[in-house]
């Protein structure tokens, strides 16, 4: 039986704020790495193709390790509760950080943005589902577009910092607002859902039961297929614009990637609550996926197009793929609402986990293709093909979740 009456209509209430202010510091942290990448490899004596090849190696450890704190965070938000594990993730990423910010070498690098990844991995996740239970099926969206608008611009922070400070203080500067965000997690109470589940005699959190059944397991598949456009853009056309600007495009000035970060990341902000309200207005999750996609092909097709751009023009077509890839929310909102209360927190913060850990394949197919046959363009080029053709394939066997009750189980 639906509890609808013991939900909020309030699309701004504290529990969305706080989970909002809480993926604004998880998308500070997650793109920090990216905007200080140069200066904090060149420190370590990192330099020349190095500073591309160990970067995406460090970024690859950093997914690695939100794709096992995915599924750690995951099952025990399902198991113990949303919010208690909320406050372990959220002390590791920040202590992590602070750490981060006295490495001397690379291994030491790789460490902490491992242990900085597992800790970032539950944020998002939990988050969303905590709103997602505690909001009406109606206005559910208006929340969780709330979360990813604020969120995202986290990203413009880090940009921020990191030319106001050096690269070590942007990491602690991380680390304090992590601490910071502890408290405010005070003000915020455990799902209802949840704990009415807690008195029922289900098993909750089995993550293992996702591949048991075929039905649940290609769900759970085209959930995280739909995501992988997103990271595509992010990991390797935004994170690595510097490279493609100067060795593939010959974009007349300089492209810094810190600044192509914060534009696009701007851009992904008003496409979260844009997407959002679309697939409100619309009363569809699938239809505002749809024009959001479609939108990035466009995007994606001038970015490749861009040879002898000024700089002007390419920061413009990051902010817009920005705009296009901030159906992000929707797309975690979307794969939130496909799974009963007993799996609800192990999907929502696997699935955009394991979406950001397909960075690792991107980048690994990217970089074999660019090594053996096709050169960077046309590297990433394919990549991209399969990335975004697979994202069309996964929403079009996804059902429509807009209006849908989540006051069930998974059998």
């Amino acid at each position: 039986m639906s509890n609808e009456q013991t939900l909020t209509h309030r699309a701004l209430n504290t529990t969305v704020i706080v989970a909002a202010l809480g993926y604004f510091v998880d998308i500070y942290d997650l793109i920090l790495f990216g905007v200080v990448r140069k200066p904090s490899l060149e420190t370590i004596g990192l330099k020349g193709d190095e500073i591309l090849y160990k970067g995406i190696a460090l970024l690859n450890w950093q997914m690695a390790g939100m794709m096992l704190g995915g599924i750690i965070w995951g099952i025990l938000g399902d198991k113990r509760g949303r919010l208690s594990v909320l406050f372990l993730t959220i002390l590791l990423y920040s202590l992590a950080n602070i750490a981060n910010a006295y490495v001397v070498n690379y291994t030491q690098y790789v460490g902490m943005r491992f242990i900085a990844g597992v800790g970032l991995a539950g944020e998002l996740g939990l988050g969303i589902t905590l709103v997602s239970e505690v909001m009406s099926t109606k206005n559910r969206g208006y929340g969780t577009t709330i979360v990813g608008f604020v969120g995202v611009l986290g990203a413009v922070l880090a940009y921020i910092v990191s030319i106001m400070f050096s690269w070590q203080r942007a990491y602690i500067v991380g680390g304090v607002l992590g601490l910071a965000l502890l408290v405010l997690r005070l003000l915020v109470r455990e799902s209802g859902m949840f704990n009415k589940i807690k008195t029922i005699a289900t098993t909750r959190g089995q993550f293992f039961s996702l591949f048991t059944n075929r039905q649940r397991f290609l769900k759970y598949l085209y959930c995280i297929f739909l995501g992988l456009p997103v990271w595509y853009i992010i990991g390797l056309l935004v994170n690595f614009s510097t490279e493609f600007a100067q060795k593939v495009f010959h974009i007349q000035g300089t492209i810094i990637a810190g600044q192509a970060i914060m534009y696009h990341y701007i851009g992904a902000s008003i496409g979260s609550l844009m997407w959002g309200v679309i697939s409100q207005y619309l009363r569809s999750r699938k239809k505002a996926l749809t024009i959001a996609m479609c939108g990035m092909v466009v995007m994606a097709g001038i970015y490749f197009s861009s040879f002898g751009f000024s700089s002007f023009a390419f920061y413009v077509i990051i902010f817009l793929l920005g705009i296009t890839q901030g159906y992000w929310t929707v797309f975690i909102t979307v794969a939130s609402e496909q799974f009963g209360t007993n799996l609800r927190a192990t999907v929502t913060t696997t699935v955009p986990n394991f979406v950001r850990g397909s960075f690792i394949g991107i980048s690994m197919l990217f970089v074999f293709l660019r090594d053996t046959m096709l050169g960077m363009f046309n590297s990433a080029l394919v990549t991209g093909v399969l990335c975004i053709g697979l994202g069309f394939f996964a929403l079009y066997k996804l059902k429509e979740t807009y209006n849908k009750d989540l006051d069930y189980v998974e059998e």
